[in-house]
């Protein structure tokens, strides 16, 4: 067994494990799975050596398109709501992804940035359809048909987070080693010797842009489901640079650094918010830079690098 598949069923087990011990824990572990799921996506966009600092357009894209569906049909399963934010996010990026795959380097990133932007601002303004800064509540609905306690519920929740990690990593790992993405990579090394063999260095990009969208896109999903609340938030370009910051952390190289990534972000995040209010983010920071002197490459790479050793 691989040292990545190791860490995946180490990972895997603590996520699961770890909430029988800490119940408290079992909250911060369902948002750490959905930040891993977005980071996965952004990780795709930066295999081609583009970086979107406005993709949390599509996690706040996802928890909304969960949350009205919820409030039109008041029974309807979670399972189903997951699948609606991650519908929402591949639609809302097949059309945003059409003209924005165009651009390349800060174009594409900014371009990004400005239409999440946009988002934010449109949900604070209409506040009679979005309810504002305020956001909208979500009832807790049926799971697989059951109605559940909240414990049950977020038990039910992150078990499914975890699945669905391990299974969207798979195909991403899968998709990275096919000709498609090859094609991805080939995009940041040379696009033009791309064309020259006739693979459109633009579909290539835009099939890339759609599932990136529709990863983000079941992580608010996730999100939503687990607050039980939506607000603009959820767009602002904070957001955005947390699953840059994510991606980054855990390296590209292999689908876990996203999720090892998430982990240490959460665990950071949760125990430097305790202790040093107020000032987590420059703990983060510190984090950051020591990654960039010590595993510039992010921390997945460091694990190739000792199998190569091997």
């Amino acid at each position: 067994m691989t040292r990545e598949k190791i860490v995946v069923v180490v990972l895997a087990l603590l996520a699961l494990l770890l909430p029988l011990a800490l119940p408290w824990m079992k909250t911060p572990l369902i948002l750490g799975t959905a930040f891993g799921i977005a980071a996965l996506g952004i990780s795709l966009l930066i295999i081609s050596g583009q970086i979107s600092f406005g993709h949390a357009l599509f996690v706040c894209a996802g928890g909304y398109a969960v949350a009205f569906a919820a409030r039109k049909w008041t029974h309807l399963d979670s399972a189903v709501l997951l699948m609606i934010g991650a519908g929402f996010g591949a639609l809302l990026g097949a059309v945003v992804g059409s003209f924005v795959v165009r651009y390349r380097g800060i174009f594409f990133g900014m371009l990004n940035l400005a239409l999440s932007m946009v988002l934010f601002a449109a949900l604070g303004k209409f506040f009679n359809f979005t309810g504002g800064t305020d956001g909208l509540r979500i009832e807790r609905s049926p799971f697989f048909g059951f109605m559940m306690d909240r414990d049950a519920f977020e038990t039910a929740l992150l078990i499914t987070g975890v699945v669905l990690a391990l299974v969207l990593g798979a195909l991403i790992q899968r998709y990275l080693r096919s000709v498609a993405g090859q094609a991805l990579a080939a995009v940041k090394t040379n696009e033009t010797r791309l064309e020259y063999v006739g693979i459109s260095a633009y579909k290539t990009m835009w099939i890339a842009y759609i599932i990136s969208a529709t990863l983000c896109g079941l992580s608010g999903a996730i999100f939503a489901i687990a607050q039980g609340l939506v607000t603009p938030e959820m767009g602002y370009w904070v957001r955005s640079g947390e699953i840059v910051f994510v991606a980054i952390l855990g390296g590209v190289g292999h689908p876990v650094g996203a999720f090892i990534g998430a982990a240490i972000f959460e665990f950071v995040k949760l125990f430097a918010a305790a202790y040093l209010t107020g000032a987590w983010q420059m703990v983060l920071g510190f984090v950051l830079i020591a990654m960039v002197f010590l595993a510039p490459r992010g921390i997945s790479a460091l694990l190739e690098k000792q199998r190569g050793d091997a």
